[in-house]
């Protein structure tokens, strides 16, 4: 079996050694396409894998037609909307995402972006803490069950809206249940996104919730650009002269933020949720793990296409 890594952008060489141990002990041979700059590449990689394991990479129709033995592939990570899933679906293909491995560096960033807001980019200048203030998780999965662990620690009271996990799963982990996106954003000063970007969420999230939230409101977003609806993020900021936007990927209207709202705003210079070590390492090896179970066993546990 030859299990093919594409990454534009590279695993850490630590992540390659733990994945090449995974494989080599199943005697699966390992082939390697780092930093490549041309899609044709790409192409040629995997026209003969019988698993691929992606990062960012977009894996689409073209991809899936010129692999001619895969298998599966793995995105290692929790989303996936750069794998086409309908393609793998009619190519019979296996599609799966490392759920989990990323989500300790997820929330970590998001308390990062937070406390270096609300200390005003540690410009010398008086700030505010974190302490006591009202925080809403908005999806509670991995990374939000991360978030509610970490905002314990810095003593903010946490609400959490996620119409999809049991009420009991929240109040054991001493969240406050909302029974709506709206009460959500009503109580909460902060509120961090953990939602996927799919049909029903692209562009979901707008002015009618941002107006709800309280005063000095901060909207985190450490999920995709998509959820927000941009036009309504701008009458937001020129409506609301206390509100903050924070994100792990900057808005397409980033210039215009930028001119125009000074103190208020802050955006990583690429999509960072996940460039740690750690999770680098982890969901590398999660996804080396998952297709040997799969090739082995015909595990599909992490499967997310039908």
């Amino acid at each position: 079996m030859k299990i093919v890594i594409a990454t534009e952008k590279p695993f850490a060489s630590a992540a390659v050694d733990g994945i090449r141990e995974v494989l080599d002990k199943a005697g699966y041979e390992l082939s390697l396409l780092e930093g490549y700059t041309d899609r044709q590449e790409l192409l040629g990689a995997v026209k003969d894998a019988d698993a691929l394991i992606v990062r960012s990479d977009i894996v689409d129709k073209e991809v899936i037609n010129n692999a001619e033995n895969l298998k599966i592939v793995v995105r290692a990570g929790a989303g996936y909307d750069n794998i086409d899933l309908d393609a793998c679906t009619a190519g019979n293909i296996v599609a799966m995402n490392t759920p989990g491995q990323n989500s300790n560096a997820v929330a970590e960033l998001a308390f990062g972006m937070m406390v270096y807001l609300a200390r005003g980019g540690y410009n010398g200048k008086p700030g505010t803490e974190l302490k006591g203030k009202t925080l809403g998780i908005h999806a509670y999965g991995n990374v939000g069950k991360c978030v509610a662990k970490i905002a314990k620690g810095f003593g903010m009271d946490i609400y959490a809206f996620d119409p999809y996990i049991d009420a009991s799963e929240l109040e054991k982990d001493g969240v406050k249940v909302m029974t709506t996106v709206e009460d959500l954003y009503s109580a909460s000063q902060y509120v961090s996104i953990h939602i996927p970007a799919n049909d029903q969420t692209k562009g979901s999230i707008g002015y009618k919730l941002i107006s709800l939230m309280p005063a000095n409101a901060v909207l985190v977003n450490t999920a995709r650009k998509e959820v927000i609806k941009e036009e309504e993020l701008l009458k937001a900021f020129n409506e609301r002269n206390d509100f903050s936007y924070i994100s792990d990927i900057a808005p397409d209207c980033r210039n215009t933020i930028e001119s125009n709202y000074e103190g208020r705003y802050f955006f990583t210079p690429k999509k960072m949720g996940a460039q740690t070590a750690e999770a680098n390492i982890n969901a590398g090896v999660a996804a080396a793990s998952q297709i040997v179970a799969f090739l082995e066993k015909g595990d599909e546990t992490f499967r997310v296409n039908k």
